[in-house]
């Protein structure tokens, strides 16, 4: 966060982008001993915050890598943008899922799946929304938030590409993530862990 927050392509933008760090991270650590999340979280969440930072840092569309992708691959936009927003599917579906598995009783339930889906879109259109009243409220200022690169099915690209990533999360993480929340519910840590 601190390389991330010096000298940044536009300091709303870098705000508005990595807020969810400074947010999360201490909810994180303030219940660790109540809540504690599996490695796999930790790491995706680690992962995830990395995402955030770069695309803060440079502003979705012009992160170099996303360049780099663009040229190699011939495509007519930078794709960071994509990458983010699959991402924004990806690992809240592992957060959703641990937090359903643990305090609901959704655990085993064939509905956790599609649920935790559907939570993941519904972040995702309201996460647009955010989108849509910064552009109101910042006139052209908000271009780089919005990173839409002149794509007028931006926002639904968007939500499109956070529904692919909670259902590959879900799809490829399931049964590791079932495994680790077991040996969490196992471990004896005295912990509230249903």
């Amino acid at each position: 966060m601190a390389v991330s927050a010096w000298n940044p392509h536009d300091r709303t933008t870098w705000l508005l982008e990595t807020v969810w760090v400074p947010l999360g991270l201490p909810l994180a650590v303030l219940f660790r001993r109540r809540f504690p999340l599996t490695n796999l979280l930790c790491c995706l969440l680690a992962a995830h915050a990395l995402v955030l930072a770069g695309g803060g840092h440079y502003t979705y569309a012009e992160v170099p890598v996303g360049d780099w992708v663009r040229d190699l691959l011939g495509l007519s936009r930078n794709p960071y943008d994509r990458f983010g927003h699959l991402m924004q599917g990806f690992v809240p579906a592992i957060l959703v899922r641990e937090v359903l598995s643990r305090t609901s009783p959704l655990c085993g339930s064939r509905w956790l799946a599609p649920l935790t889906v559907c939570a993941c879109l519904a972040f995702s259109a309201l996460f647009e929304m955010f989108e849509w009243a910064a552009a109101v409220i910042g006139g052209h200022s908000a271009d780089a938030f919005l990173a839409t690169q002149g794509d007028v099915w931006d926002t639904q690209w968007d939500m499109f590409c956070a529904l692919i990533g909670a259902t590959l999360s879900v799809l490829l993480l399931g049964r590791a993530h079932d495994r680790q929340l077991d040996a969490l519910r196992s471990g004896g840590l005295g912990m509230d862990v249903r």
